[in-house]
């Protein structure tokens, strides 16, 4: 589905691909006026994800590790819906309750994003006073649709 040329704005003749809302049961529903994920043309962006069980929708207990996994679990379940995978990741957003879990969360994030001899994805970490459910970690994705 194409947007119709009047809607851009920069050239009448360009052809923007329409945005296409990705969702899954795999990973927790949005809680609010929020796609899980958005693809647009071979791109998919995803929201933050936070560690919440999505078959409970409660925050995982066991601190930054088991947070960090539920996270990347969540965020691999939404890339698959979209129709990709944690290979095609090119930039992610992390953003920490303490920038002392730092080394913790990036162990378990190497092993899913940037395993030896893979080209690891671009990166911002942040730290945050405070994130949603008092979540010790909050993970976004930007990622190619192959």
């Amino acid at each position: 589905m194409e947007l119709p040329t009047s809607l851009c704005r920069y050239n009448q003749s360009m052809r923007v691909p329409a945005k296409q809302a990705i969702a899954t049961a795999a990973a927790p529903a949005a809680i609010g006026p929020y796609s899980q994920a958005v693809r647009i043309g071979d791109l998919l962006y995803t929201s933050g994800q936070i560690a919440l069980d999505p078959s409970t929708g409660q925050l995982v207990e066991g601190g930054i590790e088991a947070q960090t996994r539920q996270v990347l679990e969540n965020l691999k379940a939404v890339l698959e819906a979209g129709g990709t995978g944690r290979e095609h990741v090119i930039k992610t957003l992390v953003f920490l309750k303490s920038m002392t879990d730092f080394p913790a969360m990036n162990a378990i994030y190497e092993e899913y994003l940037a395993p030896p001899g893979t080209v690891a994805p671009a990166r911002s970490t942040v730290e945050a006073a405070r994130l949603p459910k008092d979540a010790l970690v909050e993970i976004e994705v930007i990622a190619l649709v192959p």
